[in-house]
């Protein structure tokens, strides 16, 4: 089952996270089949903390992905953050 995750990057005490879409039985950092977005919660006033490719991750939604719990959070603070 193809699942989109949080797969950890960065360095220690600054995370990274690409917001990807994977086979659920992949590890969690490895592989992919595509980069959906990326959140950084330690970004800047002045850098982009969160970005989703909306169009992709509809695609991946309509072909039966299931998005993590705490994706599921990150798209819907991007979708009022959008508006």
């Amino acid at each position: 089952m193809v699942v989109i995750r949080l797969a950890r990057g960065g360095a220690k005490n600054r995370p990274f996270y690409n917001i990807v879409a994977t086979d659920s039985r992949n590890r969690r950092d490895g592989r992919f089949i595509e980069r959906v977005g990326y959140y950084n919660p330690v970004a800047a006033e002045s850098e982009k903390g969160l970005s989703v490719n909306v169009e992709r991750l509809t695609y991946w939604q309509q072909n039966g992905a299931q998005m993590s719990p705490t994706v599921a959070r990150l798209v819907k603070q991007h979708a009022k953050t959008a508006v």
